[in-house]
This record gives structure tokens, sequence and C-alpha cells, in this order.
């Protein structure tokens, strides 16, 4: 028989946001429960050196996921390893269910659920997948000793995951369709001035290709976005960085969204369309996107909460 839970404040989610979140409801004494969802931590977990959370000069991002789940723990979360595949918010108790058959009902909700990372959307791209294309330079870069990589992307994500590859790869091949990057410059004089790297401006990726038997990647095919002119690039390792899109499935017919599935929240409030819901983290934000505006919108949410269900009383 399947498990039943009520909560006053569940948490869905458990990154930055997520655990803020738990901390200030069980400071609130909402007896919050959080559920942590695929990714337990989020996108820090998949981080490697993190430096610019306050206080700490560099701190490895599994590191502070941990000490935040150890955190919020403390202070009277009750962290929950389950997934949620359906949210009713259209009464109240709102109503969730977990992939482990709990079903969970809440007084008000917090959405911290985060942001996955996109693909190109390529058949070749599909096929390799965890036979050498990647997005998750951290969890697979090991494997790739010695090799030539190509990471394809511009941003903060693409120049992160080219840098640390540089510690196993015997060169990194930058792919952009654009002849200067977006990330942070501190990041881009890092990436241009780096000996293992060399970026390859005006292309794009279309084609990834190489044994079947067994699968894995030998090299990509790059075409000119100015001459069309294709361009064969020997490789052993492709990683996607070209962003993240918003974790807003649970909702995305039920909220207001914006810019493909932002959650939309009320001016400076993480108040949602739906009285009680409250959203944090990455699945709202597409502006600033950092752990410590994730954590600041979940203390936010928690606290909005907790004079939501007082007016309620």
């Amino acid at each position: 028989m399947s498990e039943k839970k009520h909560t006053k404040l569940l948490i869905i989610g458990s990154g930055p946001a997520g655990y803020t979140a738990g901390i200030y409801g069980s400071r609130a004494m909402l007896e919050p429960v959080l559920v942590q969802g695929m990714q337990p931590g989020g996108q820090l977990t998949i981080t490697t050196e993190v430096e610019n959370w306050p206080s700490r000069k560099e701190v490895q991002g599994p590191d502070l996921m941990v000490e935040m789940e150890d955190h919020a723990r403390e202070a009277g979360t009750e962290i929950i390893s389950d997934h949620i595949s359906d949210l009713d918010i259209s009464k109240r108790p709102f109503t969730a269910r977990g992939e482990t058959g709990t079903t969970y009902t809440a007084d008000a909700v917090i959405l911290a659920t985060g942001a996955q990372a996109k693909w190109l959307g390529l058949p070749s791209e599909e096929k390799f997948k965890g036979f050498g294309v990647s997005a998750c330079a951290t969890c697979d870069g090991f494997f790739y000793r010695g090799q030539e990589i190509v990471v394809v992307g511009g941003g903060n994500s693409a120049v992160e995951e080219a840098l640390f590859l540089t510690k196993f790869a015997s060169k990194v091949t930058l792919i952009h369709r654009r002849d200067e990057l977006r990330a942070e410059k501190i990041l881009q004089n890092r990436l241009l001035n780096h000996e293992k790297i060399e970026p390859l401006w005006f292309h794009e990726l279309e084609e990834v290709y190489g044994s079947e038997d067994p699968l894995g990647v030998e090299g990509v095919k790059v075409r000119n976005v100015k001459t069309g002119e294709i361009t064969d690039i020997p490789c052993k390792g492709v990683f996607i960085a070209i962003g993240h899109a918003p974790a807003s499935e649970l909702v995305k017919d039920t909220l207001e969204t914006q810019f493909g599935g932002y959650v939309i929240t009320k001016p400076d409030s993480t108040a949602t369309s739906v009285p009680g819901v409250f959203a944090a983290g990455d699945i709202t934000d597409y502006k600033y996107r950092q752990a410590v505006t994730s954590a600041g919108m979940g203390c936010m949410a928690a606290l909005e909460a907790a004079d939501f269900l007082a007016e309620q009383e």
C-alpha cells in the first residue's frame, strides 16, 4: 500500500534554493519535507571549483551541497530521496506523487527544481549519448585522459567545462557560432590564454560520428556558419555545454511561465500565479542563475510561505 505523508510545507528540489528554503522553513517551525529529485544537490554537484560563494574563496560544488544538505537536516528538514512525477495545485491541500509510490499533501509548496542541460537535438548526438557525448565534464572528463575533446558552446558553462577538461585531455577544441564568448571576463581570459584550448569561431556542430561495435565517438563534423564549409575534427569526447532549461514540467500547464518555461513570480516575491505555491532558484531565474541568488530566493520563499500559512490559520 502506498504511503501518504502530509506536511505544512513541501519543498520540491534540492539545490541551493531548496536546501536554504528547508533551513528557513525549519526555523519558522513549519517542519518542512524536502523531496530531493533525480539529482540531489542540483547543478552544483556536477561543478568543480566554486569561487564566488561568500566566505569561501574556493569550494568544490559537491562538497558545498553536502554541507547545505546537512545544515537543512540539522535545522529540522525531513529530506526524502524521491522524485515527484505529478503535482496537483488546483486545490489545497496540494498533492504531489512520488515515483516511490508515496503521495505527499501540503498546505504550501516551494518549487526549487532548478534547470536541466540543453541538447542540440542532432540524431547523432542522441546516438552517442553516454558513449562519447556528454553534458557533464565533471562526470565524464576522467575517461578522456590524453585524448582530444570537443566542447560546444560559448557561455559560462562551455568555458568552465573546457577549462576543467584540460586536466585530462591533450587538446580541447571549443566550437562556437560567434567570434566572442558570453562567459564572464575572468573565465574568458583563462580560456583564451590556455595552451591546451583552441577556439573554433563561427562554427556549429553538424554531426558526431564513430564506431559501431563497440559504440564510441571518433570525431565530429562542424559547419562554418558563414561559408557552409564542413570540417572534420578527430576526437574521442564531445561535451555539449549550451546552457540549461528550467525544469518546470510539473507546472507548465498550471502556472504562468515565460521565456521557454521559467515560472513567473510576482515583483520582489517568489509567489507564483497560484496562492500558496512559491518558486525559487533557476526554475524562475532566467537572468542571474547563480548559487547565491538561488539561496536568497530559497530564503524568501520559506519566509513568504510561513506568512501565507499564518494568514490561512
